[in-house]
């Protein structure tokens, strides 16, 4: 690897990197948080989005993305926290990319074994420094890459910061939200509002016609004309005007997730990024269920692709060295489903029916990657999660248009560590859940 002195570059390939933030764990010693920030040509962020951190995993372009935290082991073993980048990616008007970190209620100085790490995708390694002259700084610039002739070179070494994430954000132009006022305690009394003043009415004034009567309770009548608007489909408030009937109807429940027709399983293995391409008698606009295994890997990862074999969706995103998870995919109407899979390490995908997935309409366990199918009506979903990385839940439902080519998609959850977390479900769908501990979800009805 190239251990490099702070000031010096050395040139990195433009393609996927791994950044990594590491530090020895032990008694008293704070985690640490990593974070990227994306520099326009004027040195500073073009917006709050080019700031990608454990509260903003993802930068819109699809070129950063926090991993999170690898788990801690015993006392005295290594720690990182993890960023993957892909330099080709990035927008033109991006000049440099900085990599920093900050810990909460700590300081730098209390971080033994810090360094920060870059390899390729598959682990080769590209970069490496040592820090080892932090002292009271609570945030900390680990090195940039810059954009230089074409190409791509990573500086290491920065300036810290005593005022944490935020003021280090601050400094790269982010606008950062003062904290709120503090709840009054019990026993405050709010003071009393100054009566409002009202102008005495001219004798013979009447209010013009088309001012709205302040009567409680009396019906607001809407226009005809704005019948037709998808709001009156959206918001249920829009049914209480007795002048149009037809939405004091209740809309009916979703109906049930279909199993689909059955097909033979496929199984495809292989090493490293790779496009698969599927049958083309699965199901058009059907889902299908995927078992991904990989033992061994730092990311094992799936993602569907477009009609030109690019990467479009998201499905899975591991961490963890053993990987057996579940997820979905929905096969196109128009081509063959092509799925991208990626792990340092050799893979299996499993193709399934759908009727393969666990089907639950009350209670449901798991562990870390699973594809579940909600059978039960209206309610609320109470989710539990023992872990330390991202926990989410997305919600996949048919469409409401027949003819629309896609699926309806709602993330219900998104949150960091042990979750207690709650969502509203409006009938019958599947659940991709997402975590790297064990997880529970019970239905509150």
């Amino acid at each position: 690897m190239n251990r490099i002195p702070e000031g010096d570059g050395v040139p990195v390939p433009p393609q996927a990197l791994h950044v990594a933030v590491g530090w020895r764990t032990g008694h008293g010693v704070p985690d640490v948080d990593v974070s990227a920030l994306l520099l326009g040509p004027a040195g500073r962020v073009r917006g709050d989005a080019d700031l990608v951190f454990y509260n903003h995993a993802g930068h819109p372009s699809g070129a950063v993305r926090h991993l999170g935290r690898s788990a801690p082991g015993a006392p005295g073993s290594r720690a990182a926290d993890w960023l993957w980048l892909d330099l080709a990616r990035v927008e033109p008007d991006v000049g440099r990319l900085v990599v920093a970190a900050s810990v909460d209620g700590s300081a730098f100085g209390r971080v033994p074994g810090l360094d920060v790490r870059v390899t390729d995708a598959a682990g080769a390694p590209v970069a490496y420094r040592v820090v080892g002259d932090a002292t009271s700084e609570t945030a900390f610039v680990f090195g940039a890459f810059h954009r230089r002739d074409g190409g791509w070179r990573f500086h290491a070494g920065g300036r810290g910061y005593g005022s944490g994430l935020a003021g280090l954000a601050t400094d790269f132009g982010i606008v950062v939200e003062p904290p709120p006022p503090p709840i009054p305690g019990p026993g405050y009394v709010p003071p009393a509002a100054p009566p409002a003043y009202a102008a005495p009415a001219a004798p013979g004034y009447a209010p013009p016609a088309y001012a709205v009567p302040a009567v409680p309770g009396a019906p607001v009548r809407e226009y005809p004309e704005y019948q037709g608007y998808p709001e009156y489909r959206e918001y249920p408030e829009y049914r209480r005007y007795p002048e149009y009937p037809e939405y004091e109807r209740p809309a009916p429940p979703p109906p049930p997730v279909p199993s689909g027709p059955d097909f033979r399983p496929a199984v495809h293995r292989g090493r490293g990024k790779e496009t698969v391409h599927c049958d083309p008698g699965l199901p058009a606009g059907g889902w299908v269920l995927l078992e991904v295994e990989s033992y061994h890997s730092l990311l094992t990862s799936v993602e569907s692709c477009d009609a030109y074999g690019r990467a479009e969706d998201s499905l899975l995103m591991a961490y963890e060295d053993d990987v057996r998870a579940r997820t979905v995919a929905l096969v196109p109407r128009s081509r063959p489903l092509a799925l991208r899979v990626d792990a340092d390490a050799p893979w299996t995908l499993r193709v399934l029916p759908l009727s393969h997935a666990r089907r639950f309409d009350s209670h449901v366990e798991g562990i870390a990657h699973d594809l579940v199918v909600y059978d039960g009506p209206p309610g609320v979903l109470d989710f539990l999660h023992h872990g330390e990385g991202r926990f989410s839940v997305h919600r996949h439902a048919a469409p409401e248009d027949p003819l629309h080519d896609d699926e309806e998609r709602i993330l219900l959850v998104d949150e960091i560590g042990e979750v207690r977390a709650s969502a509203p479900v409006a009938g019958p769908g599947l659940l991709r859940i997402s975590g790297d501990g064990p997880w529970k979800c019970a239905v509150r009805r």
